[in-house]
């Protein structure tokens, strides 16, 4: 059995006269977006723009920070 592909084509948007976009709903039920989720706006003017949950990123960025401070009590003293 073929696994699925973890790449959609999810339709198309049309940006309105505010430069707003709708999420089809689609994409908003795969990703776990919900009403108020603050959303990441990234661009390469070469590649393109995407977006990113911003839940994800501080969730990323905690992992890291975590890293680091591992240990950090040992080294004070």
């Amino acid at each position: 059995m073929r696994a699925r592909s973890e790449r959609k084509f999810y339709g198309a948007v049309t940006v309105s006269e505010r430069g707003q976009i709708a999420i089809p709903a689609e994409a908003r039920r795969d990703f776990k977006i919900e009403v108020g989720d603050k959303m990441l706006v990234f661009g390469d003017l070469k590649k393109g723009i995407g977006l990113v949950k911003a839940s994800v990123l501080t969730e990323v960025m905690t992992r890291m920070m975590g890293m680091f401070h591992n240990g950090d009590e040992d080294e004070e003293e």
